[in-house]
């Protein structure tokens, strides 16, 4: 007798799976738990099989009849339905792996593992965000310029030119990385160069005028705040690395005996080791800070709850609490300060400098470390440096450099 929605919904469970059944070999298996299961047994090439038609009520007893006789016009044209089914849940689950989004997580982990900082995996992260809901799940070959250029304009209009143009660079090298794994054959954003608004470029605020320079570190030297942000913002001028890489130093990179600073490839832009020669003043407001933090990871802790850095805007919180505005100074204006009174003493091979801010990573000086090209000029330069900031720090009026 064919089944009845009164009859199924009527039906009890028992201690055993129970089959209930209809018509053309449909029927209804009623699972121990109380769920019901449409079934449909049926024979091909002499073997007899079974298909999953869903579940009831969500698939209702109507629905499932369709389903039979979809199912059973297949097996009169010579087609499993069930293995049929079988081939698209695979590939459905193949395709779901080729998702942009599904290359990007996988181009991003691939990047956690090269050791890229945890802060540079945060903001990919962030970029890759923005344009998921346009082209997220969208299969990695199958996405066009065009469809690319629509997620990078949606964030472009709203007047975000530079992280338009950081979501593109992404996108790129999540294609790049889908040919090289043989899921894509092309990288759509590369026909989009020129497509998008270029930002302004904007240069980091500094103050470079010796007289202001002195004003600087002599407002610095009267900070009233917590002790290790004075000491950070001591200690900024005189090593003028990049703000990340200081709030993020360990005491275990430093050498107090031969004076150095190791930084290691993960924290740095150009993902090379960078070593910093310290002069006696650096050494004096590192050895202030030990007094602090000697048991802790970092040396600029965070205050809560001590075993992390000191938040990215402590520096440029401590510059704004001086009177200092973002036109004025900020954390990275250190390194433009640094670098414009370093060359304009004429004291110092420019190649040195540019050493001393991590900006050389050709191949002749990539991997020397502290023995390499222009190390015994740059230790030197980083003592004289200091020296100059004390001078200037004295002097009320000269603007004069130190002879």
């Amino acid at each position: 007798m064919a089944l009845t929605d009164t009859v199924i919904r009527n039906a009890k469970p028992g201690p055993k799976p129970i089959k209930m059944y209809d018509e053309r070999g449909l029927f209804l298996l009623l699972q121990p738990s109380g769920s019901k299961l449409w079934r449909l047994k049926f024979r091909i090439l002499g073997k007899e099989k079974k298909l999953s038609l869903g579940i009831y009520p969500e698939v209702s007893l109507k629905e499932a009849r369709r389903r039979r006789e979809e199912a059973r016009t297949k097996i009169a044209d010579g087609v499993d339905p069930a293995a049929e089914k079988q081939r698209e849940a695979t590939e459905a689950k193949v395709s779901s792996g080729n998702t942009f989004l599904a290359v990007a997580e996988e181009y991003i982990s691939k990047s956690e593992r090269e050791g890229r900082a945890a802060v540079t995996i945060k903001k990919t992260r962030w970029l890759l965000s923005l344009m998921e809901k346009d082209i997220g799940r969208r299969p990695v070959a199958e996405i066009t310029p065009a469809e690319l250029l629509n997620a990078l304009k949606k964030v472009e209009s709203k007047g975000h030119l530079e992280t338009a143009r950081r979501m593109r660079s992404l996108a790129g090298r999540v294609f790049r990385y889908a040919v090289a794994t043989s899921r894509a054959t092309s990288d759509p954003s590369s026909l989009l160069r020129g497509a998008l608004v270029a930002p302004t470029v904007k240069h980091h605020s500094a103050i470079v005028a010796p007289k202001e320079v002195g004003a600087l570190l002599r407002a610095i030297s009267g900070y009233q705040g917590q002790p290790l942000t004075h000491l950070a913002l001591q200690l900024t001028p005189h090593v003028f690395v990049r703000p990340g890489e200081l709030r993020r130093a360990e005491w275990s990179e430093f050498d107090f005996v031969k004076a150095i600073w190791t930084i290691p490839p993960e924290k740095m832009k150009m993902r090379d080791p960078h070593v910093v020669p310290l002069s006696r003043q650096s050494l004096e407001i590192l050895n202030a800070a030990r007094a602090i933090s000697a048991g802790q990871k970092y040396i600029f802790s965070s205050l809560y709850p001590g075993n992390r850095p000191m938040s990215e805007n402590t520096i440029n919180a401590s510059l704004r609490r001086m009177g200092y505005t973002g036109k004025e100074m900020t954390a990275h204006g250190f390194r433009s300060m640094a670098s414009t009174l370093l060359n304009e003493s004429g004291k110092w091979n420019a190649d040195a400098i540019e050493r001393a801010l991590a900006h050389d990573t050709s191949g002749s000086v990539r991997g020397t470390y502290h023995r390499g090209i222009h190390w015994e000029e740059r230790v030197k330069m980083a003592q004289w440096w200091s020296d100059y900031l004390d001078e200037l720090r004295a002097e009320e009026t000269s603007g004069k450099l130190l002879s």
